[in-house]
């Protein structure tokens, strides 16, 4: 968890939330991507494509010949895999990823309504941070997302970016997932809204995880200032 033990809750009323339009905002300090190739070598070495149910050989043709510059690289997602098997997976300190005790019902959580999330592996391109949406709600930061054309992660492909790009989660620069919420049987959406961060690794995440990557998640309506706003600014079917 970043900074501090406890997640900080800002009460303040921050400016309407913006976000520059276009492709030209990458997240500050954070490399580009690996190339695809790479991005699907790691995660056939990970045991994904198992998880997803898909050949390992299928990923390595899915990506063969595909190549963008260096600074474009998109993230490779495979759909399919449940989020619980995924988050170990996120090895961060030399120590396995996890998510929160109180969010057994991880796995419930599924795309917003509105979303065309391909069935098949895809890509993501232009994945920020949204670094300048830090201490917006999820209300606002959707707003600011729609208006400049780009897409919100959902919690799976949040952790696909962490698979590919560990450097994604930094000391006070986590971000939530806002495309991922979970229904209610009655109707309507749960009041929580995922996240990724950095355990602190105080209550009853147990010292033992102390900067590992976590699964966890916030109030729909809260601000944080250490957490931005994960989006893309298109998913690309790979048809082969």
């Amino acid at each position: 968890m970043p900074a501090t033990s406890q997640p900080t809750q800002s009460s303040a009323q921050p400016a309407a939330a913006q976000v520059p339009a276009g492709s030209e905002r990458p997240t500050a300090s954070l490399p580009d991507l690996p190339p695809l190739n790479v991005q699907a070598e790691r995660l056939i070495s990970l045991g994904v494509p198992e998880l997803a149910g898909i050949d390992a050989a299928r990923v390595r043709k899915v990506v063969d010949g595909v190549t963008h510059p260096p600074s474009q690289a998109p993230l490779l997602v495979l759909p399919g895999a449940p989020v619980g098997a995924l988050a170990p997976l996120m090895t961060r300190a030399g120590k396995p990823g996890f998510v929160v005790q109180d969010m057994t019902d991880v796995d419930e959580f599924t795309p917003i309504e509105g979303l065309d999330i391909p069935q098949q592996p895809y890509v993501l391109e232009g994945v920020d941070r949204g670094d300048e949406l830090r201490n917006a709600s999820p209300e606002e930061a959707m707003t600011a997302l729609t208006e400049a054309g780009r897409t919100p992660l959902t919690l799976t492909e949040g952790i696909f970016w962490v698979l590919a790009q560990p450097e994604a989660l930094a000391a006070n620069h986590c971000f939530m997932t806002i495309a991922s919420r979970r229904r209610k049987a009655r109707g309507g959406l749960d009041a929580r809204t995922p996240a990724l961060w950095i355990s602190g690794g105080t209550g009853r995440d147990g010292a033992e995880r102390r900067g590992a990557a976590k699964v966890g998640w916030c109030w729909a309506r809260n601000r944080h200032t250490w957490l931005g706003f994960a989006s893309a600014l298109e998913r690309t079917p790979i048809a082969k």
